[in-house]
């Protein structure tokens, strides 16, 4: 199922399924943007925030496009800090291919949770990825979280 109305061909984030499929790694669906777990993440808890529109830049953003990811970016901050209690967060965002950008052509932010001495090089010295939880438990960690935090700030908007 497409997010978008005409995705290009092979784009994992425009090919996402929505929360309500058992597979997807969607923790939160909102407007013009969602929040999906890294399917290779560096850590428990790799998060990204992505805008359903298929954009290569944060230029090419509307604005509300713009405001929900960074409004969807600190809701990842909060439920990570609920979730995992992580000593730091990395927050960045890869545009381009020499940056680092693993996907092409859809901006998205990525979230990391950080511990002191945790096994981040290991992807970079090891080729190898250290995960202690499953991705699907990490979903159903966050979700509700995250539907929660949703319900808080309609509340605060209001």
């Amino acid at each position: 199922m497409s997010r978008t109305g005409a995705p290009p061909q092979g784009c994992i984030f425009c090919e996402a399924p929505a929360t309500d499929d058992p597979a997807s790694l969607v923790v939160f669906d909102g407007v013009t943007g969602f929040v999906i777990l890294n399917l290779f993440p560096y850590n428990s808890g790799h998060l990204m925030v992505v805008p359903k529109r298929h954009v290569g830049a944060l230029a090419d953003l509307s604005a509300p496009e713009l405001t929900e990811l960074m409004r969807l970016t600190r809701r990842a901050e909060m439920a990570l800090t609920e979730a995992y209690r992580p000593q730091g967060l990395n927050v960045g965002i890869n545009l381009g291919r020499p940056a680092g950008a693993g996907v092409l052509d859809h901006v998205h932010v990525h979230i990391v949770p950080r511990w002191t001495g945790d096994t981040n090089f290991m992807s970079v010295v090891g080729d190898v990825r250290v995960l202690p939880e499953e991705l699907g438990d990490t979903a159903r960690r966050l979700r509700p979280i995250f539907a929660r935090l949703e319900a808080d700030d309609g509340l605060a908007a209001g």
